[in-house]
């Protein structure tokens, strides 16, 4: 009686099968019909490895065959395939069941579902990996991530730069606009304080010419060529407060113009100058050429360039005072205006900041400043070209290199 209750007992808990000497099904009970997904039917007379996973190498049946042909017990984790295909695992112990005389007469198995606990066994295993992989590249990781932040701050740094530096750009178009619309004012101010004693002074003249002319008659020829000298001055002088005046304007017309000109209306001004200070022009027109732009703004240009030389021949106290200025043909499409003097040249700290607006090497009652930046505004803007400068052997070297218009003829347009 309490054998059949052990019986029962056990096939109620636990997987049960029966197997013949050939591993043929003679017996299953309800749990392993449950677990494996077969019928008692179709389980009942089949081979038993109708369960065998193929996953499960071939030699740990012939493990469990050999241990229990020896009439011993096989104890082991198994892995099963049911008949829809899923995989469950049971803890397996296979008994020899022997008769009075020692002979095995069938199998008895008795496992217990672990399929539960194996799958957390594993998804525990999955995560030990995951966190042991995190472990051992969280080193690498970090150092990634800080190179990046380091190559986002770098680049950051390089905008904010960047931005900064366009706000200062704006700032000092700005600025420099508010300058020059105050120099503009200012120029217009001087041009109508000048005209009247311009004209005032040419009525002068006149007056002295006509009294000469009365008491000394008509033979005096070096008067009269000083005073048409005059006349030029004054109408140049004119002429210039209107060039300034119009310096600003950007619908002026242009015009082609040839260098030796502007050079000679620049001589007319600093013809008595340069023979004040006994300063030496020599002049080396090696092409005669001409460009296109303004030819009052480009004398004055030069003017600058020679007022620049006799303020630094007094300066230094200059003995054998020469200026050098050549003209020439430079890459068959440009003019080079080469301007050397011997007055001791710029100091290396300032050089490179002579053309600043309101920057200069003068006393404050010699100049202020513009002269050599507007300078370049007119060679650049208004011409297209460049003004460089260089500190020579003896002296400073200004080199102006504009487009050229045409040779030995003026452009039309």
């Amino acid at each position: 009686m309490k054998l059949e209750q052990y019986k029962r007992a056990i096939e109620q808990s636990n997987i049960v099968s029966k197997t013949n000497l050939d591993g043929v099904i003679t017996f299953v009970n309800d749990e392993f019909c449950k677990v494996s997904g077969y019928t008692r039917e179709e389980l009942i007379g089949a081979n038993h490895n109708i369960i065998r996973h193929p996953d499960v190498p071939k030699e740990v049946f012939q493990n469990l065959w050999d241990t229990i042909k020896k009439k011993k017990t096989y104890i082991s984790t198994v892995k099963n395939r049911a008949k829809d295909g899923s995989t469950f695992y049971v803890n397996t112990t296979v008994i020899p069941m022997q008769n009075e005389d020692g002979k095995i007469e069938e199998f008895i198995a008795i496992r217990y579902n672990i399929t539960r606990s194996i799958a957390l066994t594993e998804s525990l295993k999955q995560k030990e990996e995951e966190l042991e992989h995190l472990n051992t590249t969280l080193e690498e990781r970090v150092k990634n991530q800080t190179k990046e932040l380091r190559k986002l701050n770098k680049t950051l740094e390089k905008r904010i730069k960047k931005e900064v530096e366009k706000n200062r750009d704006k700032d000092r178009v700005l600025f420099q606009q508010s300058r020059l619309a105050a120099m503009g004012e200012m120029i217009g101010n001087i041009a109508h304080q000048w005209r009247q004693p311009l004209s005032e002074l040419g009525i002068i003249l006149y007056k002295m010419k006509k009294i000469y002319k009365k008491h000394s008659g008509e033979n005096d020829l070096d008067y009269f060529e000083s005073y048409d000298d005059s006349k030029k001055v004054i109408k140049k002088m004119s002429d210039t407060i209107d060039d300034f005046r119009n310096f600003f304007n950007p619908h002026r017309p242009s015009e082609a113009f040839s260098i030796t000109s502007a050079l000679d209306d620049a001589m007319l001004v600093m013809q008595g100058t340069l023979q004040r200070h006994e300063i030496e022009l020599k002049v080396d027109i090696r092409d005669e050429v001409y460009i296109k732009g303004y030819m009052s703004e480009f004398s004055q240009v030069l003017i600058n360039l020679l007022n620049n030389s006799k303020d630094a021949f007094n300066q230094n106290s200059s003995d054998n005072r020469v200026i050098n200025l050549e003209i020439k043909k430079f890459d068959k499409n440009y003019a080079m205006i080469s301007f050397k003097d011997n007055a001791g040249g710029i100091e290396k700290d300032v050089i490179d900041k002579v053309f600043e607006p309101y920057f200069t090497t003068k006393h404050a009652s010699m100049g202020t400043g513009l002269g050599l930046y507007m300078s370049r505004m007119i060679i650049q803007n208004s011409m297209d070209g460049t003004l460089e400068v260089q500190n020579c052997l003896e002296g400073v070297c200004f080199y102006i290199k504009v487009p050229v218009c045409c040779e030995k003829e003026k452009c039309n347009g």
